[in-house]
Formats: C-alpha cells, sequence, structure tokens
C-alpha cells in the first residue's frame, strides 16, 4: 500500500479532532481517530457540569454539520449557551456516531514515528510513513500506518501546578487530599458539601478561576452555604482587565463570566491576595492549609485550594517525531508570536492555518488547545479553522488552505496579559493596542447560565490564567 493509500491518523476524539476527522471525510481523505477515553469527547465529559461562554453557534464546525445532517440530527438554538455535558452528548456523540468506524475509543496513543526511523536517522525519513503505536484499554497493543497525524490530544490530562515557578510547590503533592486543578460541580449534593461554609483559596486569574468564584459566591448566598468563602490569589495586581472586557465583549458570555468574579469580591464572598506566587503548602494544627508565598507571606488557614493555573501540553508520546516548538510556549514556533499571551487576548489572536501549524517532520501537526502549548488564548472556532486548513494542505488544495475563513470576535480587552509583576498602573495602561475598559457590574442570572471558562478544557478556552 502506497502511503498516500494511508489513513490520516488523528489523535483525540474532542471537538477538534473530530471536526479534523469531518474536513478529512469531506476531502475524500480517510481518517482514523483514536480516542483514549471510553467515548468521544471524554475529556468535556468531566466538565459537564461548566456552561461554555460561547454560543451553540461557534462551537459546531460547519464540515462537521454537513456530515450530521442526512443523520436527522437537529443543531440546537445558534443563540444559546450549552453545558460541557450538552456539547457532548448532543454533539460530539452523535458526530462521533456518524463517522462510525473510523473513530475508536480506549485507543491511548503512546509513541509516534517514522515506520523504521527514529528521530536521528535521515535517510529516506520523508518517503516513510508515521508509525503510530496504540495501547487498547484491555492491554492489547498495535501499530498503525498513516500518511500523516493530526495531534488534537488536548491539554486537560496536564494541568498546571499551583507553585509560582511552575513546579509543584514544596508540600503540594501531600496536601492532594485538599487540592483539586477542576472547577468543582457545586450542583452536586456530596461536592457541595465539601465547600458549604468552608473557607476555600482559588489560585488562578483566567475564566476557570471566575468560574470557580462566581459558583462559590453562589454557594455563600444560598441556605446550605452560609459561612462559605473564597480567597482570590492572584500572581499579578489587579488592573483596569482583571476581569477582562465585560460589557464591551462581544462573547457576551465571556463578559459576563469576568463580571461575576467582580461581583464576588465586592460583595465580600471572595478576598482577593495579589502578587502571591505559592512557594508552600503547610499544615496548622488542625490540618488545614497555610500557602506560603515566595516573598514569605503566610495566608489565613483555608480548608480547600482550588488551583486554576492553566494547562500543559503531552509531548512525551511525540519524542521521535522533529518538531520545533517555542521555548517558553511549547507551541509551533512560527504560530507562538501569534498567540503570546504577554501580548494577545483572545480579540487579537490572528486566525491561522496549515502553516504556521507545521514543522521539520512534514505531515505532523498539532491542532486545537495542544498546538497552543501554555497559551490559554485558544476558542473551539480557532481550532476548527485550524483542522480546515490542515485537510485542505493534507489534499494537496493550497489555495484553500492558505485562505483565512475566520473572524475572531473581540474580547474587549485588546492586549495581552502582560507580566505578573509589573506595577498595576503599568498593566492597565501597557502590553496591548488599546486601553482596558473598566468593567461596569451588571445584573446577573445564577452561575449555570452565565456562562463559563469551559472551552480551555479540551478545545480551548479564551482566555485561561
Amino acid at each position: 500500500m502506497s502511503t498516500q493509500q494511508l489513513p490520516v491518523v488523528v489523535i483525540g476524539a474532542g471537538p477538534v479532532g473530530l471536526a479534523a476527522a469531518a474536513h478529512l471525510v469531506g476531502r475524500g481523505i480517510e481518517p482514523l481517530v483514536l480516542e483514549a477515553g471510553e467515548q468521544a469527547g471524554a475529556a468535556v465529559r468531566e466538565w459537564s457540569h461548566v456552561r461554555l461562554f460561547s454560543t451553540w453557534g461557534e462551537v459546531v464546525d460547519p464540515a462537521a454539520e454537513k456530515l450530521l445532517a442526512p443523520t436527522g440530527w437537529t443543531r440546537p438554538d445558534p443563540a444559546t449557551y450549552p453545558s460541557g455535558g450538552d456539547w457532548a452528548e448532543r454533539y460530539l456523540r452523535p458526530l462521533a456516531d456518524a463517522l462510525g468506524d473510523t473513530v475508536r475509543t480506549g485507543a491511548a496513543v503512546t509513541g509516534v514515528s517514522r515506520a523504521g526511523r527514529d528521530r536521528i536517522v535521515d535517510a529516506g525519513r520523508e518517503d516513510q510513513p508515521f508509525v503510530v503505536h496504540v495501547e487498547y484499554a484491555g492491554g492489547r497493543e498495535e501499530r498503525v500506518l498513516a500518511r500523516a497525524v493530526i495531534d488534537a490530544s488536548g491539554t486537560w490530562t496536564a494541568p498546571g501546578p499551583a507553585g509560582g515557578s511552575g513546579l509543584p510547590a514544596l508540600g503540594e503533592k501531600a496536601a492532594a487530599d485538599r487540592i483539586t486543578y477542576r472547577v468543582p460541580d457545586l450542583k452536586n449534593p456530596a461536592v457541595r458539601a465539601r465547600y458549604a461554609g468552608k473557607r476555600t483559596a482559588v489560585i488562578g486569574s483566567g475564566a476557570s478561576a471566575f468560574t470557580a468564584l462566581a459558583y462559590l459566591a453562589e454557594l455563600a448566598e444560598s441556605e446550605d452555604g452560609t459561612g462559605t468563602h473564597a480567597v482570590w490569589v492572584l500572581r499579578r495586581g489587579i488592573s483596569g482587565s482583571t476581569f477582562g472586557g465585560g460589557t464591551a465583549d462581544q462573547l457576551p458570555a465571556r463578559g459576563a463570566l469576568g463580571l461575576a468574579a467582580k461581583a464576588a469580591v465586592e460583595d465580600g464572598h471572595a478576598d482577593a491576595v495579589t502578587g502571591f506566587r505559592t512557594e508552600a503548602f503547610e499544615r496548622d494544627a488542625d490540618g488545614r492549609l497555610v500557602l506560603v508565598g515566595e516573598d514569605g507571606r503566610r495566608l489565613d488557614p483555608v480548608d480547600k485550594v482550588i488551583a486554576l493555573t492553566g494547562f500543559r501540553p503531552d509531548l512525551s508520546f511525540l519524542s521521535e517525531i522533529r518538531l520545533t516548538l517555542d521555548e517558553r510556549l511549547q507551541a509551533p514556533v512560527e504560530l507562538a508570536p501569534l498567540i503570546d499571551p504577554n501580548q494577545h487576548s483572545c480579540g487579537t489572536v490572528y486566525p491561522h492555518g496549515h502553516r504556521e501549524l507545521s514543522h521539520p517532520e512534514q505531515g505532523i501537526y498539532l491542532a486545537g488547545m495542544k498546538s497552543y502549548g501554555r497559551a490559554p488564548t485558544f476558542l473551539a472556532m480557532t481550532g476548527y479553522e485550524q483542522v480546515r486548513s490542515i485537510a485542505a494542505a493534507i489534499a494537496g488544495d493550497l489555495d484553500s488552505a492558505d485562505r483565512v475563513e475566520l473572524t475572531l470576535p473581540e474580547t474587549g480587552v485588546c492586549g495581552g496579559a502582560g507580566l505578573f509583576d509589573t506595577p498595576d498602573a503599568q498593566q492597565a495602561e501597557g502590553g496591548g493596542c488599546c486601553a482596558a475598559p473598566e468593567p461596569q457590574l451588571v445584573q446577573l442570572a445564577a452561575p449555570a447560565a452565565v456562562g463559563a471558562a469551559a472551552e480551555d478544557a479540551s478545545a480551548g478556552g479564551c482566555c485561561g490564567s
């Protein structure tokens, strides 16, 4: 079999991986989607309780919708906001079903290489197909040959630590029984009971942290939440852009999310601690956690910690592939300047495609949230544009591959976050193309209806911490 007759392996059956498969099918190219979880959208299902801040109209890929149409699928109201559970059940599951046997679940990719060539061998390298090592849930192993590989495995399995240096804080592992790295489902009675009446530290400054603060504030105002209080730990100061674009955001639910966090602080449900980089976790006499900062500050004891400091790409199974990655973001080197969170918010990231996502190893692409490395400025619609371009490039249609077919919504904050230890006044004035508006408080619905930082988990959400 010639290399061109082989399938294109897509790693991950999340929103971007399945969209990649749909675009490949539309091009007459056979995909093979390998998903480590038990079902499509496995990572999305783990935050099923969180509502996206993008509408249905922004999280359904056009090629996927075209594939779904003959199945009798009914598109949800494009103006409404799905939860992670809605997205998985009403879109990802039917899409995986429509793709049929091209989607394999319980199939973890543990290695990618060139057939018969390790990383250092040059001779005949580009003439060889890719070989993808797969381990199935039952323990069976297999090697699959592929003409190209699209890694859309996301970053959900590799959350950032609480430690301010990028490493776990001293005592962080020992405190694992009191730390979560996900937004807790406070609608679940058992989970709710663990936070009700407790003092919780929320570490992070992005949309996931906003969501957690809003949820804890709602709990504090409920009958069973008396005594619930949050301590919001930020590594930077508070400036005009801290809470996002507010009413100026073209994704209204994203703007409202920041305003909900602002309200939690102003209503007394959360205390903000700024310029604090966690160095260690210690225990007091009652077993509660004491956060110790790099500057020696010690916070009052807390019962729980929610660490929401972003996600990282797992590059371990790509060690035999020649990638060029930015030394800071771990994103493709041509893409990194376009998404650097020190300079860009979601509204100033340019749409991009196969050229920015290419590597010296031709035929391998990182797509979706994984392509952004550690940058948090990702939206699902960005990933859909990526895989549209990649599929066109694999098919040899470079005119289409090079064409930009996406306009991203503005955030209301034109620049990036800047350096976290920049003085507050400089943060407000610098680091972007315009001054950030001062958010104005608005009347909010319950947190579940506000819209949340769900997209950064699997498909990518803008913006993380």
